[in-house]
């Protein structure tokens, strides 16, 4: 669960659920445990862009549960990674389903004219964050002029993108590309890192005193964890998309009541997660998968002016090489509504 979590999200292979899931479908109450495919239920794959882990929380519940046999699929999480184009991969009809990190990636990809669309949104709030010490506190953005910024080559857009939002010229900003280790900030070389707020084990070694400026909170307000589709699947398989999102939903809502259960079963998959820091995450993680906007309009939900805004904002960046994408190439709702009234609503 990481942007780190992103490209730490996983590390991990599956096995098999045994005893973990079991005793956690025996404590949500369930008359059985643990999860077995039907001769009946319908292969899905759902292609991620990092090395599986605890940002598929919510799946693993699911699966562990028998909600996705419920609705008729037999859910396979497919990993991702550096050497592997999730968005190539199921943009090729490979794979029925895809999830990225982040919302500007389907942007990019839709302006390209890759026949792929977001669907349903994880995370409602980007967890992206400009951290410094608590004894060289940045808080504001007004407050990087002048300091020394860590930042991730591919992260530095969003930079750019904040700086401009708030009319601070970006030479009063030293940029040092670096990579995900937190330590040019813990000995100085830097005066701010950027990370996943997600990524709660790489941000043990900044203590109790860490101050965090979101990106989100800076007026950038990406999605997180977008799931999509192409065009084809949206068109032709769209019941198949709605169980898909009823049963992700229902997982996600359960490990929301029952973490540690959760967490139990997450770590019988994928044994290389270490329980007590993923107990730690999945606080955090959760807390990005259900908002105001969720208890108001259910797990998943996505606002159409939102990725407007988004769209302006890349376009204004010059990020499109071949043009700004229109709304309804990069999104749609269609999914959403056909699930209104199964998504939970909690926040």
């Amino acid at each position: 669960m990481t942007s780190k979590r992103t490209n730490s999200i996983g590390r991990r292979r599956v096995l098999g659920y045994g005893a973990a899931a079991t005793a956690f479908a025996a404590t949500a109450m369930r008359p059985t445990g643990g999860w077995t495919q039907s001769a009946k239920t319908t292969p899905v794959n759902l292609q991620i862009g990092w090395i599986t882990g605890g940002n598929q929380l919510g799946e693993v519940v699911a699966k562990a549960m028998g909600f996705y046999e419920e609705e008729g699929l037999a859910l396979t999480i497919q990993p991702g990674g550096p050497s592997i184009d999730g968005v190539a991969i199921v943009a090729s009809g490979k794979f029925e389903i895809g999830q990225v990190s982040s919302s500007p990636s389907l942007m990019l990809a839709a302006s390209q004219g890759l026949p792929i669309k977001c669907f349903a949104v994880g995370a409602q709030e980007h967890p992206y964050t400009f951290f410094s010490l608590g004894k060289k506190p940045v808080k504001t953005p007004q407050e990087l002029v002048g300091k020394k910024v860590g930042i991730q080559a591919t992260g530095k857009i969003l930079l750019t993108a904040m700086l401009k939002k708030h009319n601070i010229p970006e030479d009063k900003v030293e940029v040092v590309v670096a990579g995900a280790d937190m330590t040019p900030l813990l000995s100085g070389q830097v005066d701010v890192f950027t990370g996943w707020l997600t990524n709660t084990t790489a941000l043990k070694p900044l203590g109790p005193d860490r101050v965090d400026l979101r990106l989100w909170d800076s007026g950038i307000k990406l999605y997180a964890l977008p799931y999509y589709a192409t065009n084809d699947t949206l068109t032709k398989k769209t019941e198949m998309l709605a169980a898909f999102v009823r049963a992700t939903g229902k997982g996600w809502a359960h490990a929301h009541a029952n973490r540690e259960k959760a967490v139990d079963a997450l770590v019988k998959e994928y044994p290389n997660l270490v329980r007590a820091d993923e107990i730690a995450a999945a606080d955090v993680m959760l807390a990005y998968e259900f908002t105001a906007a969720t208890k108001a309009n259910g797990w998943g939900q996505m606002d159409m002016a939102n990725w407007k805004d988004q769209i302006a904002v890349y376009d204004d960046l010059k990020q499109f090489t071949a043009g700004a994408p229109k709304l309804e190439a990069v999104a749609t709702t269609a999914i959403l509504d056909m699930t209104k009234d199964k998504r939970p609503k909690i926040g």
